[in-house]
């Protein structure tokens, strides 16, 4: 990619990620100190500062990488994960649930919001702002879908493991929480055998076309 074309990608995408990455990591924390848990709070990442859950190399370096090895066709990246002491909630297995599908309702509530700055850049008057602003609301629309589908996938550590976890009976909840060991490799294995953007990608855009029907896009 040229410089610049890299440039003007990094000043789209930096916002939408930054942003829901962070409303993703601090609505984890919120809903579990709802529920009784404290952990992230006292910790500080009930926040919606990106300095507190900003990783270095997940929230920065592998999106990066990313982004310029394929033009933004896919992202992919992590934030330092809010700590959630699921044996502090008042109902753990029930609450549980609640805690992880905070994070992907944050996402789509942010990609709603996109979409409404989208529409406004569409149907308000043209000026130096309509085009960046209509880029950056496309690329908070796909960022938060992606990070929104990707961690509903029932696998652990994912928010949509976890809600697996909370809806099994004990036993089989017990045995399934056992394989979260195995669940970050199973994630790079599928990223880099592109069965994970096989997966995702009809999702996505599935979800985008439901979006842009409902603000007529």
């Amino acid at each position: 990619m040229e410089f610049n074309l890299v440039v003007q990608k990094i000043a789209i995408y930096a916002l939408p990620v930054i942003f829901a990455i962070t409303l993703h990591e601090a609505a984890h924390g919120y809903v579990a100190r709802h529920f009784g848990d404290n952990t992230a709070y006292v910790l500080g990442r009930v926040s919606l500062n990106p300095l507190r859950h900003i990783d270095p190399v997940g929230t920065v370096l592998v999106p990066l990488l990313i982004l310029l090895t394929t033009g933004g066709a896919f992202l992919f990246g992590w934030a330092k994960p809010v700590p959630v002491d699921f044996g502090g909630l008042r109902h753990p297995k029930r609450d549980m649930l609640w805690v992880a599908a905070a994070g992907p309702l944050s996402n789509l509530f942010m990609a709603l919001l996109w979409a409404l700055a989208l529409k406004f850049t569409l149907i308000a008057p043209q000026n130096t702002f309509s085009v960046p602003l209509s880029l950056m609301a496309e690329a908070g629309i796909t960022v938060n879908l992606v990070l929104m589908l990707l961690n509903l996938l029932p696998i652990l550590p994912l928010d949509g493991g976890r809600i697996v976890v909370s809806l099994l009976p004990n036993r089989l909840a017990y045995s399934f929480s056992r394989l979260e060991r195995y669940g970050f490799p199973i994630l790079l294995v599928l990223l880099f055998t592109n069965i994970l953007g096989t997966i995702l990608n009809p999702m996505v855009s599935a979800s985008i076309h439901v979006i842009a029907t409902l603000f007529q896009l």
